[in-house]
């Protein structure tokens, strides 16, 4: 062995210092020796005891970790089983939204003046044909004055409209 192979050798393990040079080739040709002068170098047993000490927190957190699991595997069911109801109560609330503007449809402006419109017509449509029908005259000028009364009332809320002076409320 070079004295300067020799010299950064002991620089890198001065634990191996005290070794004669016969012993350091023994160290090199006898695997036991080796593997028994390897293991009782502090830094080598510093290594495994750090190991040692990772194997077993290691272990614990296992240990930690298969306790929690029933708990946890509830605690999965429960979330999926509360996120299936969501999504379920999620589909409800559209359907019911669904139904919710189509009932509120019946009352939208839009829809209101077409029915006026349409139950004007059916009022004048009404009046005349009790106009052209055979009736007592004091039964036909009561009944006429009262269809042509709501008629009228009818033409009047559908101009006022026409012309912007009916104001719906969202309320």
């Amino acid at each position: 062995m070079s004295s300067e192979l020799s010299t950064q050798l002991l620089h890198e393990f001065p634990e191996l210092a005290h070794l004669s040079r016969e012993d350091l080739e023994d160290l090199l040709s006898d695997q036991s020796y080796f593997q028994a002068a390897f293991h009782s170098l502090p830094r080598v047993k510093a290594m495994y005891q750090a190991q040692s000490e990772l194997g077993m927190a290691n272990e614990a957190i296992a240990k930690n970790n298969l306790a929690l699991q029933d708990s946890l595997y509830h605690l999965r069911a429960e979330t999926k089983d509360a996120f299936d109801e969501a999504k379920a109560l999620e589909a409800r609330w559209k359907e019911l939204e669904k139904e919710q503007r189509d009932v509120y449809q019946r009352f939208t402006p839009q829809f209101l003046l077409m029915r006026l419109r349409h139950a004007t017509i059916a009022q004048d449509e009404a009046s005349e044909a009790l106009a052209t029908a055979g009736r007592d005259i004091d039964d036909f000028v009561k009944e006429f004055k009262d269809l042509r009364k709501v008629y009228h009332k009818r033409v009047i809320w559908g101009d006022r409209w026409n012309s912007g002076q009916v104001a719906w409320r969202d309320d």
